[in-house]
């Protein structure tokens, strides 16, 4: 157990890289950046897998040792209880008034029937007979143990951590889980759990090809947040519509249900989560010959508290307008800004002073050249890049201010108009099949913690004394007092004399006192009850 103490120890210090340090699992593009950012250091840190705690081969290697050190440590515990379990009482001891309770009675009852009432009071004990055969001859001794369930609920315990430490790592085999932005109003399309090429981003587990994911289909109808007067949110709610029935073409149709944080979406063994939310500004780009080009797309929020966010747009001139393509690709439209719901200005200094949308604005860059939409390579959608802007491929045309439903003229004719903004949801998808044997498992550990039950003990000898009366001594022992166990002697002994035609029996010298705490008189009351 020491080593298992160790090992569990060295689990806790091992996963604190994961938490400090941005993970491949989560996000490389974090990964990317921090090595960046740090060089060697950075550099350093990735060969010794601090970017992938959780599949590092030392992180495994201390997850394998716990496993086997619970096994071990749990095998021959579980071998002695089974032991403990089958073994009878031990004998009574020989001088019972040494015990820390004890207490002794006359009755005028047989020893056999004496014996009899207290072993029916000990009626759920595990109770062995001694009738003349045990440790003082010629009397009757009863031996009554009870109390494992302390230690039961202790291997219990540890069953279910070394059980659900498998679920985990079995759950690491079989998990997909997926990410995905979707526009939260009328027009924005069904997204359908059909393919991990549908998500956002999308990773899992090693037995998971993506071919068998659990059909099901989500129209997002809106998105509304509840805020307090201070700005703090209060409730994230969107009302969706669902179908298992990926072939059913009407939404109209699918089964209504309120999504909210902590409140997910549950489709078999599927659970579909509202994790955050956002602002997808709309722009209307119309070029020289008069088409148009409508995109809605959603901006990183930069400041949590009031929801300033950033990001861009790129925009594809129209096809007939440039027979060369080299000419098309150099008038390519890229829009990069900020964007306020409530917007506040300070000059021409653009912030938000709510995160509600109850007066959003812009302040944009708007730029002409190759915005890159071609060139082949991995993209961020937030930002463009600085390459293109340094080399010249994009020349900025404006910078200006826009509420919903004005716009800016390039030196060209093109009109780039800002038409406001909807709200986004980013919901995530998790399915794994291990979540209802964790959730097993940790009630089994919690059901092990409650039993709190000490083993204890209790002995009586019944003999016939010099006066030729029927004495019955009782003593009990327990591991601690703290479960109650002095008044349960004592509610014992007061059943056994209530039952009993009792004579006093007065303390005989080497006599202690019995359970009734540090009176004089105890001793003396206990005996003649």
């Amino acid at each position: 157990m020491r080593t298992a103490l160790i090992l569990l120890f060295l689990l806790a210090v091992a996963a604190i890289p994961g938490a400090l340090l941005p993970q491949r699992s989560l996000n490389q593009g974090n990964v990317n950046q921090y090595i960046a950012d740090n060089g060697w250091l950075g550099e350093f840190f990735d060969k010794l897998q601090l970017f992938d705690v959780f599949s590092s081969w030392w992180f495994t290697a201390v997850y394998v040792l716990l496993f086997i050190s619970l096994v071990g440590c749990l095998t021959p515990r579980s071998i002695d209880l089974v032991k403990q379990l089958k073994a009878p009482p031990p004998l009574a001891p020989r001088n019972l008034a040494r015990l820390p309770h004890h207490a002794a009675y006359r009755t005028t009852a047989t020893p056999e029937q004496a014996a009899d009432q207290v072993q029916k009071s000990l009626k759920g004990w595990r109770v062995r007979r001694n009738n003349g055969d045990g440790r003082v001859s010629g009397s009757i001794e009863l031996s009554a143990e009870r109390g494992y369930a302390r230690e039961v609920g202790n291997i219990l315990f540890h069953f279910g951590l070394l059980f659900l430490l498998i679920a985990f790592a079995a759950g690491k085999f079989v998990y997909a889980e997926g990410m995905r932005v979707i526009i939260a109003n009328e027009e924005s399309p069904a997204f359908c759990n059909t393919t991990p090429s549908a998500y956002d981003s999308f990773r899992a587990g090693l037995l998971v090809d993506g071919t068998d994911l659990a059909p099901f289909c989500i129209k997002v109808e809106d998105f509304r947040t509840d805020y307090l007067p201070n700005g703090q949110a209060e409730m994230f709610t969107s009302n969706i519509r669902f179908s298992e029935e990926v072939t059913t073409t009407d939404p109209d149709t699918w089964d209504p249900y309120t999504l909210q944080v902590n409140h997910p979406l549950r489709i078999g063994g599927t659970r579909v989560y509202l994790q955050g939310h956002g602002f997808a500004p709309t722009f209307t780009v119309t070029f020289p010959n008069g088409e148009t080009r409508t995109d809605t797309v959603q901006w990183q929020p930069t400041d949590l508290l009031t929801f300033l966010s950033s990001g861009i747009m790129r925009f594809d001139p129209p096809a007939g307008m440039y027979p060369d393509i080299d000419d098309r690709l150099e008038q390519q439209i890229a829009i990069q800004g900020l964007f306020a719901p409530t917007a506040s200005f300070d000059g021409t200094i653009l912030s938000s002073r709510f995160p509600r949308m109850d007066d959003p604005a812009v302040a944009i860059d708007v730029y002409q050249g190759n915005a890159g939409l071609d060139n082949g390579g991995a993209q961020s959608i937030f930002s463009l890049d600085p390459d293109l802007m340094e080399s010249g491929a994009l020349e900025r045309r404006a910078r200006v201010n826009l509420m919903p439903g004005e716009s800016t003229t390039l030196p060209d004719g093109t009109e780039v108009r800002f038409d406001g903004a909807d709200e986004f949801i980013n919901i995530q998808i998790s399915e794994d099949p291990t979540q209802i044997w964790v959730g097993v498992f940790a009630a089994v550990m919690v059901g092990g913690l409650v039993l709190l039950v000490r083993r204890r003990r209790i002995w009586a000898r019944i003999i016939v004394d010099g006066a030729q009366a029927t004495r019955v001594d009782l003593g009990g022992l327990a591991k601690t007092d703290r479960s109650g166990w002095g008044r349960e002697f004592d509610d014992l002994r007061d059943r056994l004399v209530t039952i009993a035609t009792a004579t006093p029996v007065f303390p005989e010298p080497g006599d202690t006192a019995s359970s009734r705490g540090d009176d004089p008189d105890a001793s003396w009351k206990d005996n003649i009850r």
